[in-house]
């Protein structure tokens, strides 16, 4: 069930008033911006994609709480889904991750212009300016699972070279094809070009409520505005790991209730080809490739929903 923690689940950090941070400065909630005055990119780090991600959340609390300020260039903070986030209940910790709409699938003009109706669209038609004139984008979110961190970004050189420099986290997830169940933030507009100069990339820091996540969102939020030189340059730990790289094959959609992985799995579990990974209802989901390794499998499915990535390894 959705509303069972699993076990040994510990909240090391749960959510704050956000309501001090409600004002900012362009007119839409939750949305700050800071001009330096002088030339140099505009970088949008944004928090609370999901609801229950709360590792955006702290990143963006600790630049805004600390005064920082670009140097150079632009930079705006922003809160996405602060409606979802604010639904929090500590007995139902993944349940906030959406109220209607899962907010990391709707950035298309087909949803964004559309008729339909949620708290998660309106919250998108109303961002989608702050969305559009960032330059480069760093999307924080976290998993379900206690799983490495890594990146998710469109498979541009311009994504990979900026996640590679920052080197962590190590593991990146590319999508040649989009993302195939949905338009994310980071390809909206111009980001899902080829032809764009805009960096756009998704930071995986890890399990939801882990202390550690948190920590790693803050340090990705600072690499990334200091790749853009909007604040001073930071080191690179001298022990970084090598980058281990994925190729998003497919995102498996849940059709039926009665999806089911054939073996336990929480992610980054490999499968030989043609070996069975799940079923859904009389559907077999198989590997189609040796080393075909999962990547955020569901851990409750519901239909309509991602039950699970499938990818390759590419390095």
């Amino acid at each position: 069930m959705e509303s069972m923690n699993p076990p040994n689940l510990s909240l090391d950090v749960l959510p704050r008033d956000l309501s001090p941070y409600r004002q900012g400065n362009t007119g839409i909630d939750y949305v700050h911006r800071f001009e330096s005055g002088r030339p140099g990119p505009h970088v949008l780090v944004n928090a609370l994609t999901h609801g229950n991600e709360f590792c955006g959340m702290v990143a963006a609390t600790h630049l805004l709480d600390n005064g920082v300020r670009p140097q150079v260039g632009t930079l705006t903070v922003s809160f996405a889904n602060v409606a979802a986030y604010e639904s929090f209940d500590p007995g139902q910790p993944f349940q906030s991750r959406q109220l209607v709409h899962n907010f990391n699938r709707i950035w298309s003009t087909l949803w964004l212009d559309g008729g339909e109706d949620s708290p998660e669209l309106r919250r998108a038609r109303v961002m989608r300016p702050v969305v559009a004139a960032a330059d480069h984008i760093l999307d924080i979110h976290s998993t379900a699972q206690d799983v490495q961190p890594f990146w998710v970004y469109p498979n541009f050189e311009r994504n990979a070279q900026v996640a590679l420099a920052i080197g962590r986290p190590a593991v990146h997830l590319v999508m040649p094809q989009g993302l195939g169940s949905g338009a994310p933030i980071i390809e909206y507009g111009q980001h899902g070009t080829a032809q764009s100069t805009g960096v756009g990339v998704v930071a995986e820091c890890g399990q939801h409520f882990k202390r550690a996540t948190s920590d790693l969102a803050v340090e990705v939020a600072y690499d990334f505005l200091a790749h853009f030189g909007l604040i001073a340059p930071r080191p690179r730990a001298a022990d970084a790991p090598a980058a281990r790289r994925f190729e998003l094959i497919q995102a498996c959609v849940v059709k039926t209730p009665e999806f089911r992985f054939a073996r336990p799995v929480v992610g980054f579990e490999a499968f030989a080809r043609g070996e069975l990974i799940a079923t859904d209802g009389d559907e077999e989901i198989r590997s189609p490739c040796d080393g075909c390794t999962i990547l955020m499998p569901t851990r409750s499915a519901v239909v309509g929903r991602e039950g699970v990535y499938l990818s390759r390894p590419m390095d």
